[in-house]
């Protein structure tokens, strides 16, 4: 088991944008280097990463603020 880790604080998306679909939804199979989301830091956005193959479990919710180091998802 493997946790991703906010690289930044800011907001967590999990959608490219508003009207887009998640990357991916708890459960969905990820391969390293997949995107899972993305973290905004005044108007800049910057992507999260798998580091590792397997399913994902999200551990922060869309559009919530988060901490440099907070969990945001595990991969299994």
């Amino acid at each position: 088991m493997a946790q991703l880790l906010s690289p930044l604080p800011g907001t967590f998306y999990r959608k490219p944008s508003p009207d887009k679909p998640s990357y991916k939804e708890d459960g969905d199979s990820v391969a390293k280097g997949d995107v899972i989301g993305l973290i905004e830091v005044m108007k800049s956005f910057n992507e999260v990463k798998a580091e590792s193959d397997g399913k994902i479990t999200f551990m922060a919710e869309n559009e919530e603020p988060v901490m440099a180091g907070q969990p945001l998802a595990e991969i299994v």
